[in-house]
């Protein structure tokens, strides 16, 4: 210890001296128990059970209890209880189910009294009565309370619980008769030790195991309980129900609790596993403990202040063989090490901040927050001076508030609900999720899913060899026309060259078709020709129409004003001179012998249209002859969807992880794919979308994330006739024989869904239920519990 303080407290005409120090066991220790005196304590375990005084610098063993040659289960303790009115009793819990008694008085080696071996399991807590020398009560793991009366040899009340097993009984110092029970299916009792029949209250106090209870010494009614949930709750018993009034957040399991003398709000706890270190809380301020003690280096197994009234002493016992003894003054106070300022964002965009009164008090333009949440919100609490704490509360928080309507959360909502994540091609679902996000107005988010599916589901290879085939009604290949125009609606410009000479047929495909670009000429003449092998004829347009539309021709109604167009030889000068020759006989009789021609070409010396209203001249602009494979995309979907992320939007990156499955997984690291996960199923559970939120984990490819709603899924029922634990075989008890889905109130059998109450085990179909509370809170089986449906 680098700095060690000494103590001097005045006790009705003795004085309690003494400065943190500790001592080295021979073995582990369970629990410890301070005389009445305040001048000695006893270490129990296992494999120790020895009594050391308490002196000014040390601690010096005084008496080993373990005496014999052979060693005895009955030594081998799992609870210790010196006897406050008597200073020579003790009492230990034994792991064999034996309760012994030790008579320190005793002239012989041998201490021991009395052994009590009604107990068929382990006993978990002994307790003295506080009043009442020959009364001692313990509770076991077999889920029995036995009352014993040291006058006699055996029980004189036992007390069953209904449960599995108990874990702490105490004695109530205010009320003589009534003593509190803690269970391992979270509920706590009270008993009248003069009613073993029944307990006098009940209540679920803890989401799991209660490991330890201690009622106030100052308050009648206040009863602080401890369990593997991790909280410590302060319970009114003064009141019809137990209510609820403080609760304290820790960090691990809660074996040990007790009240420190003289200070009405302070407690001391320590953990049953990970945490080795002791905490005093103060129940007014849940968060930050008051004091902490650090000497243990292993699980603390037993604390007990040294002198019910004295706040300064308080000693423990570990199962890293140290006692221990510790001030404190000498104790470290987390609150000082802890950080004054904080940042947090609300669900719906708020923004927290905490600072030092100094910084907040020192900026200017600040406004205090008078309801108008316009304004940035500012407040500070109010210090109660008379508060132990108060110097040390020295935050300001401010709050700013989004503009109204600004901070609506509503999309997310809609998002969420409406998206489409599996069950469906990948096609499909990008294109609902596009058009969920561009009716919630999120124009960037439904480009996003859109780029999705043409990187993604793109159509298949397209060569240039099949471009011609694509063109026309009935067209199977889904090359989409790119430009189309009328011959009516060309410019007069267009119609300055009367013929088309076809005699270079055979080589314009190298000196007219520019990258596989091309213009089709197309009418009604010759629809029935389309997707043939009929080589046509090609120019090069530059108009340009709607994609996949081509104009209706009218071909009865033609105004004779209209000039009458012809095709032009180009469209454009080329790069070099064309020469023409005109169509000789041996050209035309080759070409009339083509069998792609038909008789009326063969017999017409030109190749102007027929009927140049009806002609139709379209624009088709080929693809490449491959497309770029989806891995070549992979670095830029990281990209956003990091970029997503990084922007807060994770219900966006988490939904595209979800539809795209083994395509996108590769490319970011698992960690990155669990924090996105949780951090969207975190906002959803605080919008209560949980149906949405199983779904998300059920989809995930996360296997951190995908097994989270397969952990606590066992449900553990009680027979609602006999109040013993139901087996995994079925709905039949075994003790009763009874069904236990059995309606209070029709008395019949429930096949479906089935609601019972927490605290009586009676239950029934949802809709009988619901009805008999409207009317009635008490209970329709007839117990006599006030039930409570919400």
């Amino acid at each position: 210890m680098e700095k060690m303080s000494r103590v001097t407290t005045a006790l009705s005409g003795s004085a309690l001296t003494g400065r943190t120090m500790h001592c080295h066991l021979d073995a582990p220790a369970n629990a410890i128990s301070v005389c009445r005196d305040a001048a000695q304590v006893v270490v129990a375990g296992r494999s120790i059970f020895k009594i050391y005084a308490i002196e000014e610098e040390q601690f010096v063993e005084k008496l080993n209890l373990r005496v014999g040659r052979k060693p005895s289960l009955n030594l081998s303790c799992a609870d210790v209880v010196w006897h406050q009115m008597d200073e020579n009793l003790l009492a230990t819990a034994a792991t064999n189910g034996v309760v012994v008694t030790w008579n320190l008085g005793r002239p012989s080696r041998n201490k021991q009294d009395q052994l009590f071996t009604e107990h068929k399991r382990t006993v978990n807590k002994v307790c003295f009565h506080p009043t009442e020398a020959h009364v001692l009560l313990s509770g076991s793991q077999d889920g029995f309370m036995k009352c014993f009366d040291l006058r006699r040899k055996d029980s004189v009340s036992t007390f069953s619980g209904q449960s599995e097993s108990v874990r702490d009984v105490q004695f109530s110092i205010r009320d003589y008769f009534t003593f509190a029970s803690t269970f391992e299916n979270g509920n706590v009792q009270l008993w009248d030790i003069r009613r073993p029949d029944r307990c006098e209250r009940m209540f679920t106090a803890h989401n799991g195991p209660v490991f330890c209870c201690d009622w106030h010494p100052e308050d009648r009614g206040w009863l602080a309980t401890g369990g593997r949930d991790k909280m410590v709750k302060v319970w009114d018993m003064t009141t019809h129900r137990a209510k609820e009034m403080h609760c304290v957040q820790t960090i691990a399991s809660v074996a040990r609790v007790k009240w420190r003398p003289e200070c009405r709000h302070h407690l001391a706890t320590c953990s049953m596993m990970v945490d080795h270190n002791i905490y005093v809380w103060d129940v007014r301020r849940p968060f930050v403990p008051a004091a902490m003690f650090e000497e243990h280096r292993d699980v603390t197994t037993g604390i007990a202040w040294r002198h019910p009234h004295d706040p300064s002493f308080l000693l423990s016992g570990s199962k890293d063989s140290t006692l221990c003894q510790h001030l404190f003054r000498d104790a470290s106070q987390p609150v000082e090490r802890a950080n004054p300022e904080g940042l947090c964002y609300g669900l719906f965009g708020d923004l927290a901040f905490a600072a030092k009164e100094s910084l907040v008090a020192a900026e200017s333009g600040r406004k205090p927050y008078t309801g108008d949440r316009r304004h940035p919100i500012f407040f500070k609490r109010k210090l109660d001076p008379a508060e132990p704490f108060s110097g040390l509360a020295s935050s300001a928080l401010s709050v700013f508030e989004t503009e109204s309507g600004g901070g609506s959360m509503s999309w997310f909502v809609d998002t969420a609900e409406r998206y489409a994540l599996a069950g469906r091609p990948l096609a499909d679902l990008c294109d609902h999720n596009a058009k969920v996000a561009r009716e919630l107005g999120r124009n960037q988010v439904a480009q996003t899913w859109t780029m999705l599916r043409i990187i993604y589901c793109s159509p298949g290879l397209v060569s240039s060899a099949n471009l011609n085939h694509s063109v026309g009604k009935g067209s199977s290949c889904g090359l989409p026309l790119m430009n189309s125009f009328n011959l009516k609606d060309m410019g007069p410009g267009l119609g300055s060259e009367t013929r088309l000479d076809r005699s270079k047929g055979d080589t314009r495909s190298d000196t007219a078709l520019l990258d596989s670009s091309a213009t089709l000429l197309t009418t009604e003449d010759n629809e029935e020709t389309e997707g043939s092998d009929v080589p046509a004829d090609y120019l090069l347009g530059d108009a340009e129409g709607e994609e996949d539309e081509l104009y209706p021709l009218d071909t009865e109604h033609v105004h004779p004003e209209e000039p009458e167009y012809v095709l032009p030889q180009e469209a454009f000068p080329l790069r070099h001179e064309i020469v023409d020759t005109p169509s000789g006989p041996e050209h035309l009789q080759d070409k009339a012998d083509s069998p792609h021609v038909s008789g009326n070409e063969a017999d017409t010396a030109s190749l102007a249209p027929v009927d140049s209203s009806s002609s139709l001249l379209s624009v088709s602009h080929a693809l490449y002859d491959s497309r770029l494979p989806p891995d070549f995309f992979s670095v830029l979907v990281r990209d956003m969807l990091h970029f997503y992320a990084e922007q807060g939007d994770v219900q966006m990156a988490v939904s595209v992880l979800i539809v795209l499955g083994e395509r996108v997984r590769k490319d970011i690291d698992e960690q990155t794919q669990e924090h996105w996960y949780t951090s969207y199923i975190d906002l959803l559970q605080r919008f209560c979308l949980w149906n949405v939120s199983n779904e998300v984990v059920k989809l995930s490819t996360s296997r951190a994330v995908s097994c989270l709603n397969q952990a606590s899924t066992t449900l553990h029922v009680n027979c609602s006739h006999c109040k013993r634990p139901m087996s995994s075989r079925g709905w039949v008890c075994d003790r009763c024989h009874r069904c236990a889905s059995m309606c209070a109130v029709c008395h019949h059998v429930v096949k479906g869904l089935f609601v019972w109450c927490q605290g009586c085990s009676h239950g029934g179909h949802l809709q009988h239920i619901m009805k008999w509370l409207e009317g009635s809170s008490h209970c329709p089986a007839g117990c006599g519990h006030l039930c409570e449906y919400s």
